[in-house]
């Protein structure tokens, strides 16, 4: 689900994204989204997507934060265990501050696997 286009990116999933990916998967195998309550035909419904995990969350987090929080916890997460900032910017989406970032196709799932393996809890 992408709030924006431009937020598309290949992200691996592991430890508990990975889980729920795959049980996802398991329970409707003919489903085009993982989520349908949030798409209406091709269009998704992102701000209330982030909405609902917000609420189903806001018990297990402190005062103050969202969702738009773990962003955050994932590059502190990802910085602790040497991952290049480059890399740590294309698993979170962020925008690149040189013009030669933007360049070729990125670090392979392969790569990126190894280093979100290493934050999993």
């Amino acid at each position: 689900m992408l709030k924006a286009s431009v937020s598309e990116r290949k992200v691996p999933l592991v430890g508990a994204s990975l889980w729920i990916a795959q049980r996802n998967l398991s329970e409707v195998s003919n489903r085009v989204f993982a989520f349908p309550r949030y798409n209406r035909s091709q269009q998704t419904n992102g701000n209330s997507a982030n909405a609902a995990l917000n609420e189903g969350l806001k018990s297990y987090m402190p005062d103050g934060c969202s969702i738009h929080c773990f962003r955050h916890s994932v590059r502190d997460r990802l910085r602790s265990v040497g991952c290049p900032s480059d890399m740590i910017d294309q698993i979170g989406g962020w925008s690149k501050d040189t013009v030669g970032q933007g360049y070729g196709l990125g670090f392979g799932l392969e790569t990126l696997t190894r280093y979100m393996e290493q934050i999993t809890i």
